[in-house]
């Protein structure tokens, strides 16, 4: 068994092993995107009603923050992972056997709801690692999220193609028994903080929002950048197969490859989140959002401009969301899992509300719409880090 005080090289092992779980476990929220099209063929509906699909799954990521993550300060963190994930095996089962479309967004939401792990492991790691690390430790696990977001587009968008979109949700019930297996035997053993009851629990969440104002802060960026990461993601299968070419889900799932390019920024924002006050990461970010979303817009009918479009895109979504949990976790080290529930239950459910007003805008407006939404999403998020207050807040965590 690992003893989690230890900084040794088999404890950045653990790390690297929690990074990839992180990856294959938040995977399982975003199989459904190049998909859509499949499902909407499958089941005969619009291309608005299939795409529930994927806002039904992230409003379940949402609710599944809120009542399982804060759970991180009060129960053994390790038996509540597995629990997850054996939950997490059931709902993708079910997903793979959907009879109906309805079933299938119910499932969604379910596969959503359990799918929640990476945060559990984030202020897990940015224990283990102590507070000289704790943005590179951050930062690990938060690029191994990304990857698996990334990455599971275009596993999903080639299994889907070749074998049917049914045996993509198979594969993920079957990857996440052999997490289980694996976590029980390298995940060290952690010792709750939080002594009361879960209505106890969940209650102090409020008391946490209410005195940290940099907390509010973050979340309603991590809010607002979400959204505009979402619109794009949700409606990009849909873009595609507009095109002359009618790409399909492969095409679209091969989008994922060239967004890990940005991702390989999480460890270098982490890096610099320790050594330097991570505001101007986040306020460099979503310029990054707004340009990403100009690109897309000028040149979106071309394969060549979403491609430099999508490496800003998710550059500027890796910078902002690792600098900002790296401000959150430093504000009080007994209630990282709690600071965590509120800044991701916040985060996504604007993900939730970006993929909505994304669905409408594409169905409405088409593509010229969903830029529209990228880019207010983008100034509302810098405007909120430039409100009165919002610099006084840094300093006084400093």
């Amino acid at each position: 068994m690992v003893d989690m005080n230890q900084h040794t090289p088999l404890a950045r092992t653990t790390l690297w092993i929690m990074a990839m779980t992180a990856g294959l476990v938040v995977a399982n929220n975003y199989y459904n995107q190049p998909l859509l099209v499949e499902f909407a063929r499958d089941f005969g509906v619009s291309e608005r009603a299939a795409g529930t699909v994927s806002i039904l799954t992230q409003a379940g990521y949402a609710v599944g923050l809120f009542l399982f993550v804060p759970l991180g300060d009060m129960v053994e963190r390790r038996k509540l992972i597995r629990i997850l994930l054996c939950l997490s095996i059931l709902a993708l089962l079910s997903t793979a056997f959907s009879p109906s479309l309805q079933w299938l967004a119910v499932s969604s939401f379910l596969v959503g709801l359990t799918s929640v792990v990476p945060q559990l492991l984030t202020p897990f790691a940015a224990h283990l690692a102590g507070p000289q690390e704790r943005g590179r430790a951050v930062g690990t696990v938060m690029f191994g999220l990304l990857c698996g977001v990334l990455l599971s587009r275009t596993v999903s968008g080639f299994v889907g193609a070749h074998f049917g979109w049914q045996a993509m949700y198979g594969l993920a019930a079957l990857i996440m028994l052999g997490l289980i297996v694996l976590l029980g035997a390298t995940l060290p053993r952690d010792q709750p903080s939080f002594r009361g009851t879960y209505a106890a629990l969940l209650g102090s969440l409020w008391t946490l929002v209410r005195r940290e104002r940099l907390l509010r802060e973050t979340a309603a960026i991590g809010a607002l950048q979400f959204a505009a990461f979402s619109a794009f993601w949700t409606t990009i299968a849909f873009h595609l197969y507009s095109l002359p070419a009618h790409y399909g889900s492969e095409v679209a799932g091969l989008f994922g490859l060239v967004g890990v390019v940005g991702a390989s920024a999480a460890p270098y924002a982490g890096k610099l989140a320790d050594r330097a006050s991570p505001r101007i990461t986040v306020l460099v970010s979503s310029v990054g959002f707004i340009l990403a979303y100009a690109i897309f817009a000028a040149t979106g009918n071309m394969l060549a401009g979403l491609v430099i479009g999508i490496i800003l895109l998710d550059l500027a979504m890796q910078s902002g969301h690792v600098s900002n949990m790296t401000r959150n976790i430093a504000l009080s080290p007994e209630s990282m899992s709690r600071a965590n529930t509120i800044y991701m239950c916040l985060r996504f459910t604007g993900g939730a509300l970006g993929s909505a007003f994304g669905n409408h805008a594409w169905a409405d407006w088409g593509w010229t719409g969903v830029c529209a939404v990228g880019i207010g999403a983008s100034v509302l998020a810098i405007g909120v880090q430039l409100l009165p207050g919002a610099r006084k807040a840094d300093a006084r965590r400093a």
